[in-house]
């Protein structure tokens, strides 16, 4: 299987989870979808990542977002692995978690790199829009846990600019200043687009302030 690239459609498969079966796409929907991999259940690390997802679970919805996670392990070891999740980080897992035995999920988004991890997958996230297009990749060791306020900066990024002729710079936040795209220069549509004004930095790069919404 050839790594997935970004603008690639997300493979599709049917795979059994602690929600029952999960039909990928057909379960996706018309929403955006985070998939992130574990390399084990009960570890440390992948348990207050699991934590955390669960107690992120509003910001994740008011952004359309439904995450769902995958560990090659059996499905009655992520029975067991929810309980533990639930009581040790203080919250409720509310999102599917994939069983992944055979590992057909993990080999079709090259989440095991043997040079890593032979026979577990690293920590890999797609961040994938409600057309399926994987718009995000990013790729953990073991030993490192995620960063879900960066997970939920790219979602916010991605769907700021996907409606707003807009790229958003180093370090942004939500809120914060954008880069307005050099193609655009009609003045009446930047007047439309940005009623808030926005200032010259460069000749080749304008900022202002957020996109009228």
């Amino acid at each position: 299987m050839a790594t997935l690239r970004l603008g690639d459609i997300a493979p599709d498969f049917v795979q059994d989870s602690t929600e029952g079966p999960i039909h990928f796409h057909e379960w996706a929907g018309d929403s955006w979808a985070v998939l992130f991999s574990h390399p084990a259940d009960f570890t440390p690390v992948c348990t207050t990542e699991l934590g955390k997802t669960a107690a992120l679970s509003g910001e994740f919805a008011k952004r359309g977002v439904k995450p769902i996670a995958v560990s090659v392990d059996p499905l009655e070891s992520h029975g067991k692995w929810v309980k533990d999740i639930n009581e040790t980080q203080d919250t409720t897992v509310n999102f599917p978690i994939l069983a992944d035995p055979d590992r057909k999920v993990a080999m079709l988004y090259d989440m095991i790199h043997p040079h890593a991890l032979a026979n577990a997958t690293v920590r890999s996230v797609f961040i994938i829009d409600p057309k399926k297009v994987i718009r995000t990749t990013l790729t953990y060791p073991a030993s490192t846990g995620r960063n879900f306020d960066e997970i939920l900066r790219v979602i916010d990024s991605l769907q700021l600019t996907d409606s707003h002729k807009v790229a958003t710079p180093a370090n942004w936040k939500n809120g914060d200043d954008v880069v307005i795209i050099p193609s655009l220069q009609d003045p009446a549509e930047l007047a439309q687009r940005f009623p808030k004004g926005f200032k010259a930095v460069r000749p080749y790069l304008r900022m202002t302030a957020q996109p009228n919404k």
